[in-house]
C-alpha cells in the first residue's frame, strides 16, 4: 500500500519529484513502483519522476564505507522500520567477496512470502541504494520461525 505525500519536490522547471510512502514489504511495492510512476505521470503531467520512501522523505543518502557499513545503513534506515509492521526485523550475517547474507527474524521468519520480500524487495534496494553486491544470499532458518506474519498454509 502506497500514500502519496503531501510535499512534491521541484526538480527543474518542467516537473516535480513525487514522494510515496510505502508500508509493508518492499517485496510487494517496489516491483509495482514503475507502475505506480508510469500511471502518476500520466495524471500528473507536471510530476517528472516518483520515488517510494519508507519514511517521510527522500530516501536515505549514499551510503558511506565498507561494503558491510553501506548494507546495514540501508538495513536500518529503509527496510527494517518497513518491514517492523509485519513484526519483522533483517540482519546483515556478513559480506564475503560482495555476497551479502541476510537472516530474517521475527515475522519474516518462516513467513510464506520471505523469499519474494528478499528477491522482489530487499535485493532490489540494496542493489539499487549500494554498489558492488555480487550476491544476496538468505541464511535463515525458515523452519525455526514461530509466529510467521504470513504462514506457510497461505502460500
Amino acid at each position: 500500500m502506497t500514500t502519496a505525500l503531501a510535499r512534491p519536490t521541484l526538480v527543474d522547471t518542467s516537473g516535480w519529484v513525487e514522494f510515496l510512502r510505502a508500508t509493508g514489504s518492499p517485496g510487494a511495492t517496489l516491483p509495482a513502483s514503475e507502475a505506480i510512476e508510469a500511471l502518476v505521470r500520466t495524471a500528473v503531467p507536471q510530476v517528472a519522476a516518483v520515488r517510494v520512501v519508507w519514511h517521510d522523505g527522500e530516501p536515505s543518502g549514499p551510503a558511506t564505507g565498507d561494503l558491510a557499513a553501506r548494507v546495514r545503513t540501508v538495513l536500518e534506515d529503509e527496510v527494517n522500520p518497513t518491514i517492523a509492521a509485519h513484526r519483522g526485523h533483517v540482519t546483515l550475517v556478513g559480506v564475503t567477496d560482495g555476497r551479502v547474507q541476510l537472516s530474517l527474524e521475527g515475522g519474516c521468519q518462516g513467513c510464506s512470502l520471505a523469499e519474494v520480500t528478499i528477491r522482489q524487495g530487499i535485493e532490489r534496494l540494496l542493489r539499487a541504494r549500494v554498489g558492488g553486491i555480487v550476491a544476496v544470499v538468505d541464511v535463515t532458518d525458515h523452519e525455526a520461525g514461530r509466529d510467521p506474519f504470513y504462514t506457510p498454509e497461505k502460500r
